[in-house]
């Protein structure tokens, strides 16, 4: 048998069907497999519902297995219980190395912080709309509005101009908080460090939420910190550009 580890963090994708669109499945998967590999599948969902057989397709394609959960009664989700009450049994196997919850829904705040009690890294996939503590409960947060439904490589959030990019008050207090952390003596810090330090005080924070592919796409448009490129790594600083 493989060993997963060879190839990654082994991770477990858990997806809330009644809080995700199959559109968004191929550029998530690819986003997940960024960061290790998605060794269990699972989406919840009452299948008998016919809103739900739009996921057919895509739980073919890329071998999610769907988990049945009847809906017990009108406005109570059992869905959720049923996607928790297997996430902590997972968790308990000790064979996995960080947890993927695809939803929007703030139910599954209390599950991602209990994981990361557990020394388990979260990724949180959701929409724009996702309540802010469901958000911060993880350790990385990817709104999958940045995910095109045709194509891996398009983006589908609009760039935003500079001058947007330099009205935006908490951007700018990200990245300047982010370089003063990783600076050298000279005030210089490295783009990577920064990238990760902004991640740790804002877990939703992605290039691509601005229309950006990489971090150095969207410090240049900025135009706003002083870089320098030093063998193929950027170099960034707390000063205006000129």
């Amino acid at each position: 048998m493989t060993n997963v580890k060879e190839y990654g963090a082994a991770l477990a994708v858990l997806i809330d069907a009644d809080n995700a669109n199959p559109a968004i499945v191929e550029g998530l998967l690819a986003e997940i497999a960024k960061h290790g590999v998605a060794s269990v599948k699972r989406i919840y969902g009452d299948w008998t519902n016919t809103n739900l057989s739009q996921w057919k397709t895509a739980l073919l394609e890329y071998s999610i297995q769907p988990i049945q959960q009847f809906a017990y009664t009108t406005g109570k989700n059992a869905t959720d219980s049923a996607m928790i009450i297997d996430a902590m049994d997972l968790l308990y196997s000790g064979t996995f190395d960080g947890f993927c919850i695809v939803s929007s829904d703030s139910d599954f705040t209390r599950l991602a912080s209990r994981m990361r009690e557990s020394g388990k890294i979260v990724y949180g996939f959701g929409e724009q709309k996702t309540p802010r503590p469901f958000v911060t409960a993880c350790d990385r947060f990817i709104y999958t509005e940045v995910f095109s439904a045709s194509s891996t490589t398009e983006q589908s959030v609009k760039k935003k101009p500079a001058k947007e990019l330099r009205q935006d008050t908490k951007l700018l207090n990200l990245f300047k908080s982010a370089i003063e952390a990783a600076s050298d003596e000279n005030g210089w810090a490295n783009l990577g460090p920064v990238g990760s330090n902004i991640t740790k005080q804002a877990p939703d924070f992605d290039p691509r939420n601005y229309g950006y592919t990489k971090l150095s796409d969207l410090v240049t448009a900025m135009d706003y910190f002083k870089t320098e490129r030093r063998e193929n790594v950027v170099f960034i600083k707390n000063e205006r550009s000129k």
